[in-house]
């Protein structure tokens, strides 16, 4: 008897999502589902409202009216456990080390495995006994141990804001692979990226943005040909 493949879940439900800043519309009516275990690369010009999106997701932006349910709750407060964000500043604290720095975030997650903040570091490819001040790693290592600090809870939906700035080729395509890995272990995955072509054969879906609007959603790294 041939399997039927089950029908894939929607985790993240957004409804006529629409986000005000004083005259200025960033989100204009955003109506999309998407479903869970998948890597969505979200594409757009700068101020086609990608980040603005995001951080609604991430519960840091209440929209000004819309919808927005997460792993089947309707107020972030009651999932906020299972997400993991990645901001494009690094958000670390510069006086400590990195590992001091994932220490830091695992106690707020009541996290007190050491082997786990030793494990994220390892995966993204830094040193977890390097001891040297955030404040004087490079760029590309910020934004790696940023990456380690989102994925510190092990998050069922995962939020990447520009993770590859500055990250040079061979770094950011190790990253790459981490977050392939990381969506078939089930995750769900957004990625706000002007570097798509890194994506380009492991996003499962690329979401296209302009205006505040969702306008296309391809399965090839390919503008929408309805697009403007």
């Amino acid at each position: 008897m041939t399997e039927i493949a089950p029908v894939p879940v929607n985790v993240v439900t957004v409804s006529n999502l629409i986000k005000q800043f004083g005259r200025f519309a960033a989100l204009r009516g955003v109506t999309a589902e998407f479903s869970g275990g998948k890597l969505y690369a979200i594409l757009g010009d700068n101020g086609a409202g990608k980040t603005t999106l995001l951080r609604t997701l991430a519960g840091l932006t209440q929209p000004s009216s819309g919808e927005v349910t997460i792993l089947g709750a309707s107020k972030f407060r009651d999932i906020c456990q299972q997400v993991g964000y990645m901001a494009h500043p690094s958000l670390l604290y510069d006086e400590m080390s990195g590992m001091e720095n994932l220490e830091y975030f695992a106690r707020l997650y009541g996290i007190t495995s050491r082997t786990r903040c030793a494990e994220v570091i390892c995966s993204v490819g830094l040193d977890p006994d390097l001891t040297r001040p955030v404040g004087q790693y490079s760029q590309g290592m910020r934004q790696r141990m940023s990456l380690a600090r989102a994925l510190l809870n092990d998050p069922k939906i995962l939020l990447l804001d520009e993770p590859f700035s500055n990250v040079d080729l061979h770094s950011a395509t190790a990253m790459v692979r981490l977050l392939a890995g990381t969506r078939d272990r089930g995750t769900t995955i957004f990625v706000v990226t002007h570097q798509a072509s890194l994506l380009e054969h492991v996003a499962d879906e690329f979401v296209w943005m302009e205006y505040g609007k969702i306008i296309g959603r391809t399965r090839e790294l390919k503008r929408p040909e309805n697009a403007q």
